[in-house]
């Protein structure tokens, strides 16, 4: 079918993602191909030391995201979307939204982006044997009891911001195995939360007297596939308040952000992996065995079908470049050059590939926020160099680009270093990639491993949501998600690769050193600016 039957016969799937700075809709067809999508720009914001958005945000965002794509759709094909064949939701993981018994938001949300939870992710890590990030769910939680917040005796529902909108579009407390996974520990022998550290958890907080036990306030667990429940008449209205969209889609489990990832780069068997990059980045390296230990900067979380991963979560990545990159944006309009910014963009990073290897020198802190694989508590970004330092646009840009990736170069040393993880192939995707040949081969360099990026790497995580909502109502019969994705998906896809070459690593590493000798600068300027 063309695009417009598909969309008239109701046969075209949705994928949503709520990012940190964008939220997107991607319309797919019968081929899985995009055919028309929608965005929302918004931002997170400091409140009481906090970060967060506002109930008010995820309803506006969600709404003027789906009416940019009905627009598209309207521009492109002349129709409006009456049916879906299926939908599925997806959203930066982690954070905390807690509700009492009436459905009421107890505190405003918290993002993963805070790193407030120190004491009680160190706990919690010493009670459960098993790594604890900040941004858990479980860790918010735990901080507020610790820090006698009044709320926590009325929690009746804890989710996380895919949960929260599946729920009220759905009526359905669900959650996809992936993003619950970056809740609390998940049991991969059962699919689900991890019996014995519940049980460990509800003993732990015993003492508070709370009325609740944690299995009671967690979402049910769901893996790929499994029928999530279908939008409901007042869950029409609020993803569609026109009234075209009708009631009785289909919905599969709500995902995280990582899952969308590793199922748009195809990574999701063992021995494959994926970096994700935008906002924040992160790489997913899908194991086969557990790790020998735990470690602080590397989180287990699983695919969306509930297959252990090491993930490395960097807080920090392209935020600090964007706010470059509109200087000169602003400097263009300033002398009447009328450059499109996705024009400004490729052309900064092209010209960082002739910049040093090692960017003369020049060393870039990206910390808009804190990051705990570094240990910074608090953002502070930075722009370091000495005098000798060779000081010019090719190098300022290959800073910029290394800063965005380095913490997730110290990450990944302790997996493929102290844990001798083995990977076959390592796909790029996300923002950051979209100027082909430039983050890829710095990325290539970092890693010293091959880099994979496919034609549809810009598409990113809600092209992967569309896919987990193409799986829900295409899968044979006992047909698992990567068999699905290798047979129905990426067969024949096309992809470039890059190797890193023995100059770039070994400049890169250079970078790397100073980077660190640095960190004591950063942590300064949080104390004293």
């Amino acid at each position: 079918m063309d695009p417009r039957n598909t969309i008239e016969s109701g046969k075209a799937v949705l994928g949503i993602e709520f990012g940190s700075t964008r939220i997107k809709a991607v319309l797919v067809d019968e081929k899985h191909r995009p055919i028309a999508q929608g965005e929302h720009e918004w931002e997170n914001s400091l409140v009481d030391g906090l970060w967060t958005y506002s109930i008010e945000e995820i309803w506006e965002g969600l709404q003027n995201c789906y009416a940019s794509l009905r627009a598209d759709v309207r521009h492109h094909y002349g129709v409006e979307i009456e049916s879906l064949a299926a939908i599925g939701i997806s959203a930066m993981m982690h954070g905390y939204l807690a509700f009492d018994a009436a459905e009421r938001l107890l505190v405003p949300f918290r993002t993963w982006r805070n790193t407030n939870t120190g004491a009680a992710a160190k706990q919690l890590s010493e009670v459960f044997n098993f790594n604890m990030p900040l941004r858990w769910s479980l860790s918010h939680l735990y901080q507020c009891i610790l820090d006698k917040e009044p709320h926590v005796k009325d929690v009746d529902f804890l989710t996380t911001l895919a949960g929260y909108i599946h729920w009220r579009l759905t009526g359905r407390k669900v959650l996809g195995v992936g993003d619950a996974s970056g809740m609390m520990p998940i049991d991969a022998s059962t699919g689900n939360f991890d019996a014995q550290r519940v049980a460990a958890f509800d003993k732990l907080v015993a003492p508070y007297g709370f009325s609740w036990k944690l299995g009671d306030i967690l979402p049910k667990v769901l893996p790929a596939g499994a029928a999530a429940g279908v939008l409901t008449e007042e869950g029409a209205t609020r993803l569609d308040p026109s009234g075209h969209l009708k009631p009785g889609v289909p919905f599969c489990p709500p995902e995280g952000d990582a899952g969308t990832g590793m199922v748009a780069t195809n990574a999701v068997k063992p021995r494959t992996g994926n970096v994700s990059a935008g906002t924040s980045s992160f790489s997913m390296i899908v194991l086969e065995k557990d790790l020998a230990k735990p470690h602080e900067v590397i989180d287990i979380v699983t695919t969306p079908d509930g297959a252990p991963v090491a993930m490395v979560h960097c807080n920090n990545c392209t935020s600090d470049l964007n706010a470059w990159v509109n200087l000169f944006v602003e400097y263009n309009a300033l002398l009447g050059l009328n450059m499109e910014k996705r024009d400004v963009y490729s052309t900064l990073f092209k010209h960082a590939l002739s910049g040093d290897p090692d960017c003369g020198g020049l060393v870039s802190y990206n910390y808009i926020s804190g990051e705990p694989v570094t240990g910074i508590v608090e953002g502070r970004p930075m722009v370091v160099r000495t005098p000798e330092t060779v000081f010019n646009l090719a190098n300022f840009m290959r800073a910029g680009v290394y800063g965005a990736i380095c913490v997730l170069k110290i990450g990944n040393d302790i997996l493929f270093g102290e844990e001798n993880v083995k990977v076959d192939r390592i796909t790029g995707h996300g923002g950051i990639f979209k100027t082909p040949g430039v983050a890829q081969r710095f990325l290539a360099a970092a890693l010293n491993s091959p880099i994979s990026v496919m034609e549809t790497a810009g598409e990113g995580g809600p092209w992967g949501m569309a896919l987990l909502a193409s799986y829900l109502v295409e899968k044979a019969d006992g047909q698992s998600l990567s068999d699905y994705l290798e047979t129905k998906v990426f067969a024949g896809a096309t992809g470039v690769e890059i190797a890193p070459t023995a100059e770039d690593v070994e400049g890169f590493n250079r970078y790397l050193e100073n980077y660190k000798k640095g960190l004591p600068v950063e942590e300064a300027a949080t104390k004293c600016l």
